[in-house]
Parts: C-alpha cells; structure tokens; sequence
C-alpha cells in the first residue's frame, strides 16, 4: 500500500514516524493526533470497518452496470480508465437532502451561495480520497477522472442529479493486472511551505522542475507535440487558455443551474 510506509501491513503511527525521517528539519509537518486520512473509526488503521462507517455519511454514486458506464464514458472522454473500469464513483456536493430535512423541520436554509458549494465539495473530495484509501488498502486499483468538471451539465443529466447536487470528483476502480511504478513527483520543497508560503524564483524553479524535465519520456512528450519545453505543452496544448474559459463557463452555469449561484 502507498501509505503503508514502513511496510508492517498496516497504516497507523508508524507510518507518520516513517515519513518524517524522509523529510528536512525544514519541511516537517504537524500532524494531527486525532488520526489520519482513512482511518474513520480511530483505531490506528485503515480496514473494511471504516468502509462500513463512511458509507454512513460519503455522497456519491455509484455505478457497475455497464449501460451506465457506456453512458458515462463519453463525458470523461471514453479514456481507457473508465471503459475499462469495473465500478465508477462519482463523489458530489450534495446539500439536496440537507436541505430537504430543514425544509421539513421549519428551518431557513440558506445554502444557494458560493461558499455552500466550497464545503460540499470539500467534504466529496475528501470523501473521495478516504474511498481511495480504503480500495488500495484491499487491493483494488484506482484513477481519478479530472474530466467531470468539464462534462459536469452532462453528468448530471445522466445521473439524474436534483438541484443542489454537482459532480466534483470521479474515480473509477478495478483489479489491475499489473503493478505499474509511480509516476514521476516533484521535490517536497515544490508543495511543502514552512510558517509562511516561499515564493519561488527561477533558480528554485530550474532546481524543482530539474528532474522531470530531464526525463526522456517528457522530451518525447514535447518532440510530439513540436514544443521547446515541457511547460509549453501543458500550457499551450493540454490546458489552453480557450479550454480553461469554456470549461469555466460551463461549470459557472451549472452552478446556477443547480442552485449554488444566483441567475444574474
């Protein structure tokens, strides 16, 4: 397991101790004492009986019927991730029945705002990640699907999703044949700030981006793409300007749609 850090087979303390030896007096972090990521019923470890307690509170759907991962695929660009894929979980900001209970109780809800979408959302993504834990933890592989906020208007129409619900997260799982190695990752010092945010210049820059831009896979990436630097096909082809103002576009008027903005 990913988290499993000091290979004992299972994740618990040890582990936060594992980490902090692999970090610079600089980069150490303070971790929480109530626990970690996963671990819902607090007994130091990520099992099927934290599965059991998040099901009692994680809004998401489900699917595992083929029609209606079909119906999904073109929405996550029919990538080999989902129409492959044995289960899709699609993880929303949900505050539909929230809503419904205090409607029912003679409570004034007042959740159509930016802000009730923000704490919906993070509570699916974190959701989201617990669900991953928990299916890596018995063997299962995952991928995340960033393309449900592209697609997110047709998302909700498939699932039939009522105001005040939006996808904000896709996974999708399986059994993997194979045991694939880690994708290249940045340096702590690129993500980990200590006290206050570092801001970077370009000598930090060259030093963080170093490794992966010398990878020869990377240099294909941009031999293909007929760019100078790696920076230009992530900018220029993959998140252009034109796709990024489209795709928010579409997601602004979901927002209002399903009521977590107002129609000005």
């Amino acid at each position: 397991n990913n988290a499993d850090f000091n290979n004992d087979g299972k994740i618990d303390s040890k582990d936060v101790e594992a980490i902090e030896k692999t970090l610079k007096p600089e980069h150490k972090i303070n971790y929480s004492t109530g626990g970690h990521l996963g671990d819902i019923d607090g007994n130091g470890r990520i099992e099927i009986s934290d599965a059991a307690l998040l099901k009692n509170y994680v809004k998401n759907n489900v699917n595992t019927d083929k029609e209606m991962i079909a119906k999904l695929a073109p929405t996550h660009f029919c990538q080999p991730a989902i129409t492959n894929a044995k289960a899709v979980l699609t993880f929303c900001a949900d505050i539909n029945r929230f809503k419904i209970w205090c409607e029912n109780r003679n409570a004034k809800a007042g959740f159509d705002n930016f802000l009730t979408f923000m704490t919906a959302a993070t509570d699916a993504i974190i959701a989201a990640q617990n669900a991953c834990l928990e299916a890596e933890s018995n063997g299962l592989g995952i991928c995340y699907l960033g393309t449900v906020i592209y697609n997110a208007d047709k998302i909700i129409e498939i699932l039939k999703l009522p105001k005040g619900v939006v996808p904000v997260a896709t996974v999708t799982m399986g059994y993997p044949k194979q045991q694939l190695p880690l994708t290249e990752r940045l340096p702590l010092e690129a993500i980990v700030h200590r006290e206050t945010y570092h801001n970077f210049d370009k000598a930090d820059i060259d030093r963080i981006y170093a490794e992966t831009e010398s990878l020869e896979s990377n240099k294909k990436f941009i031999a293909e793409n007929n760019k100078q630097t790696l920076a230009q096909v992530f900018a220029e082809v993959r998140y252009t300007k034109e796709g990024n103002e489209q795709a928010s576009k579409c997601l602004l008027d979901v927002l209002k749609k399903q009521g977590f903005l107002p129609n000005e």
